[in-house]
């Protein structure tokens, strides 16, 4: 399942990606607004992308996590969640930093909203972010989304931190 934008490829992420995918994850200043992240060593990214390799294989995946491809490099990941009604879906992203201020999250997100809506034939979609993270929050809104909640809390796993979280929706009709 490939995904062709302007500029970018949108390819299932898979343990081929493995440098690229450890160079951002286990870079703290790249994952400052992650849940997950850091992953300290490159045990951690390839334990990840095992996991999603298996969703991958799945006859019906609950998420779908697809690799960035900027010029036959993979620069990040973006991914849809779906919920057990499989009517919504959540979208997440990130960006080696070196590709940041681009477009490019912003160019990945739409062509998920149209598999989203064309191929999964979700009702709706929702993204959250920290609301100091305001390059993702102007990606979200870029892509059509609206705040729907500003008082949400969420917990860096690693680093005993939490944070004030935005909640940003999107009808897909």
């Amino acid at each position: 399942m490939n995904f062709f934008t302007e500029r970018l490829q949108l390819r299932p992420l898979c343990l081929d990606d493995l440098p690229t995918v450890h160079e951002y994850a286990g870079d703290v200043e790249n994952i400052k607004y992650m849940i997950f992240l850091p992953n300290a060593t490159e045990q951690e990214s390839e334990a990840f992308l095992r996991k999603v390799e298996e969703e991958w294989a799945k006859q019906v995946p609950g998420f779908y996590e697809f690799a960035i491809v900027l010029d036959d490099l993979q620069v990040g990941a973006i991914s849809i969640s779906l919920d057990e009604s499989r009517t919504q879906g959540e979208i997440g992203w990130i960006l080696n930093k070196k590709y940041w201020n681009q477009g490019y999250a912003t160019e990945a997100a739409r062509a998920i909203l149209e598999f989203a809506k064309d191929e999964l034939k979700l009702q709706e979609v929702i993204a959250c972010c920290d609301w100091r993270n305001l390059a993702s929050a102007k990606v979200m809104e870029k892509i059509g989304m609206t705040l729907i909640d500003d008082k949400g809390q969420r917990t860096y796993m690693k680093r005993e931190e939490t944070a004030r979280e935005l909640t940003y929706r999107i009808v897909l009709n």
